[in-house]
């Protein structure tokens, strides 16, 4: 058996003991398909709940669907003794079946189920009983229960999007819960860098009251060398006394000694207004990558509300 037609519906049968209420077969729409066998040149309904069979009519020639409703059809199965229905959520999907090979026209108003080519016969038995129970009032009740059962399907649909919808909000919360917090950091970084920076303003000055010592420094050094110069020359030309001679090479070596150390002290602070300038440019580096950052948060801060603010809308 191949099938050659499926479709989703829900699935009824009739009431034994009292043979006008319709039974739902199950909670949910099943699927139901029409299967032929070449071999035997046969048809059958088969709609399969878990691992029960819910519907397994052959068909037969006398067989007859009849449309109840917009959605809703039913036929009598003589072999099984007893009478399934079709819910279909809406008329389209209903339409969907009439049309298929294995139903043929009967009438107006009514809708037949596949007759072998043998059969030329009608059957009005069947007929008749679907009448009565139509007379009885089971139209209604079908319309009704098929209705509830395809309302309980979308309300079902509805419950689980806005499950899904509470677990995306939820999860945005905690993610805008994550950045404000890494967002607080980085401001509480950035004033510290701030006040560091302050800092720096101070130490600017320091540099260049440091920068106003070295050239005064660089001065000095200049005339103490004017002076040593000076002092080397005199020492080749005449002194009237042995002990003059003697204050002058003191001298001379004092003020060599002096000037080694402003050298010294030069040098010192030379290097010291290095490491200030690198210390300040590291800073500012500090400064700017953070500030960086924090662009980046507050824009990815700013798309969260506003995917917040859509989804309560």
């Amino acid at each position: 058996e191949q099938p050659i037609f499926s479709t989703r519906a829900h699935v009824f049968q009739i009431d034994p003991a009292t043979k006008r209420n319709w039974i739902p077969a199950s909670k949910h729409a099943l699927t139901v398909s029409y299967f032929y066998d070449a071999t035997r040149n046969v048809y059958r309904i088969i709609s399969v709940g878990g691992t029960k069979a819910i519907i397994n009519s052959t068909i037969t020639p006398n067989m007859t669907f009849t449309k109840t409703s917009q959605k809703f059809g039913q036929w009598a199965d003589s072999r099984a003794n007893t009478v399934y229905g079709l819910g279909f959520a809406s008329e389209q999907h209903l339409s969907q079946v009439l049309p298929s090979p294995i139903i043929s026209s009967n009438g107006p108003g009514e809708d037949k189920l596949f007759r072998s080519q043998s059969a030329d016969v009608e059957i009005t038995t069947e007929k008749e009983r679907l009448k009565k129970m139509l007379s009885e009032g089971s139209v209604s009740e079908v319309q009704w229960e098929a209705e509830f059962f395809s309302l309980q399907d979308n309300n079902n649909k509805l419950v689980a999007a806005l499950h899904e919808a509470n677990a995306n909000v939820d999860q945005w919360k905690k993610q805008l819960a994550a950045y404000q917090e890494e967002t607080e950091t980085l401001r509480q970084r950035v004033a510290e860098l701030e006040s560091q920076g302050a800092h720096d303003s101070s130490s600017e000055n320091n540099k260049e009251e440091l920068s106003q010592t070295l050239e005064e420094l660089e001065l000095l050094i200049k005339a103490k060398d004017e002076e040593i110069q000076m002092l080397k020359s005199q020492k080749c030309g005449r002194w009237e006394a042995e002990g003059e001679r003697e204050e002058t090479l003191q001298k001379l070596q004092d003020l060599e000694a002096r000037n080694a150390e402003l050298e010294r002290r030069l040098h010192l602070a030379e290097q010291t207004l290095a490491e200030t300038l690198a210390e300040r440019e590291k800073i500012q580096n500090e400064v700017t990558k953070v500030a960086e950052i924090m662009d980046v948060k507050i824009f990815e801060l700013s798309e969260i509300r506003q995917g917040l603010a859509k989804l309560v809308e």
